[in-house]
């Protein structure tokens, strides 16, 4: 009986020392996204990400993907809340709630100028990954498709193009800068006149993106 009994509190013993073992190794798991440095401390749920244009860049709507043709903007931002976070590997899911264009120019022919860019049926859903080339998925929300309105000034006057993404843009990460980017992704117009080419093509470059709920606004990055 004494044997049996030791050898049970030995049992249970060493189940209490697995326990105790894993227990941690599970806590510090790194999260997709984390503050401050690479396998930080992960940004929370509801943390609010911001980020305006790379230094030196534009945001572009060319008329194909390897035109400069278009609408060229010097000045756009971007405010997204992290709705999930997981240990990495994963994706981690952000809800973009606001996008700016500003300070817009055309080189479209009969086109005097740009009066305004702006982004409808927000919010979108940001999927951010840690796999392979780091990928970025944007894709529609509840209230409708991804959709863009530009108001050009023209000769003829004040013209509105609508385009409009269905399904989803793809994107890219870099923690060498802890920018996300967007290159030549279409969306397709809804309405609006000739002036309005049938597909403008976006691209842009945002960061440095920084966790503005968390205080001092660290970067962000991706593990």
């Amino acid at each position: 009986m004494r044997i049996r009994r030791t050898l049970g509190t030995a049992a249970l013993a060493a189940l209490a020392l697995a326990a105790t073992a894993v227990a941690p190794a599970q806590a510090d798991a790194t999260a997709v996204l984390t503050t401050g440095s690479l396998g930080g401390p992960a940004a929370s749920v509801g943390d609010v990400l911001n980020a305006s244009l790379v230094a030196g860049t534009t945001a572009n709507f060319y008329d194909s993907a390897t035109s400069t043709n278009g609408i060229s903007c010097s000045t756009s931002s971007f405010s997204a809340t992290v709705s999930a976070n997981p240990a990495a590997p994963g994706n981690a899911v952000e809800s973009l709630n606001t996008q700016t264009f500003d300070n817009c120019s055309s080189s479209v022919l009969g086109v005097m100028g740009v009066q305004s860019i702006t982004v409808d049926n927000l919010a979108y859903t940001n999927t951010v990954g840690d796999g392979a080339g780091s990928p970025v998925t944007l894709s529609p929300g509840a209230a409708g498709p991804m959709q863009t309105t530009v108001v050009l000034n023209t000769i003829l006057g004040s013209v509105t193009c609508v385009y409009q993404q269905a399904t989803s843009i793809s994107g890219t990460t870099s923690n060498g800068n802890n920018s996300i980017s967007f290159a030549a992704q279409p969306f397709n117009l809804t309405s609006g006149s000739g002036l309005c080419f049938q597909t403008g093509y976006f691209t842009a470059a945002y960061g440095p993106v920084t966790d503005t709920s968390v205080a001092g606004s660290p970067l962000i990055y991706v593990n």
